[in-house]
């Protein structure tokens, strides 16, 4: 189990902190902290606050990603997704939101916008060689195995 602080950003008394809404979920959804409603039109991106800000191990990572309701019924999704949060960073959580539907679409404020799942980050070091060991793929890129 890895401790996850969260600190509720000063006007954000009245928003949910995030929270698994199932038993078994993966992702803690994450509420809009906009001051008043957000209409985002088609094609267009906004940087939503969620209230809070929070501290995590080194171990750890928090990825934002979209809720597939709201990307499935209005086309809303995460522009960065997965959206990485740094377990030093200590600013207020944001999440990059893009309109891709037809219609306009406004956030309200306490809606959930996305959803946060915590990942372990692996130690890795990284050292330069002049030549990498072979492979059957070897160099096949993207569409290299057909459609």
């Amino acid at each position: 189990m890895f401790p996850i602080q969260l600190k509720r950003l000063p006007g954000n008394e009245d928003l949910p902190l995030p929270r698994r809404m199932s038993e078994w979920a993966a992702g803690f959804d994450l509420h809009a902290a906009v001051p008043e409603p957000l209409e985002l039109t088609p094609g267009e991106r906004a940087l939503i606050p969620t209230g809070f800000a929070m501290a995590m191990p080194r171990e750890l990572e928090a990825q934002v990603r979209p809720r597939s309701g709201l990307a499935l019924k209005h086309g809303i999704t995460c522009l960065n997704t997965p959206g990485t949060i740094d377990a030093d960073y200590r600013g207020e959580v944001k999440v990059l939101l893009i309109n891709l539907g037809k219609e306009p679409f406004t956030i309200e404020r306490g809606e959930r916008i996305a959803q946060l799942v915590f990942q372990r980050v692996p130690e890795v070091s990284l050292s330069e060689v002049s030549e990498l060991p072979d492979t059957v793929r070897g160099i096949g890129g993207f569409g290299h195995t057909g459609k």
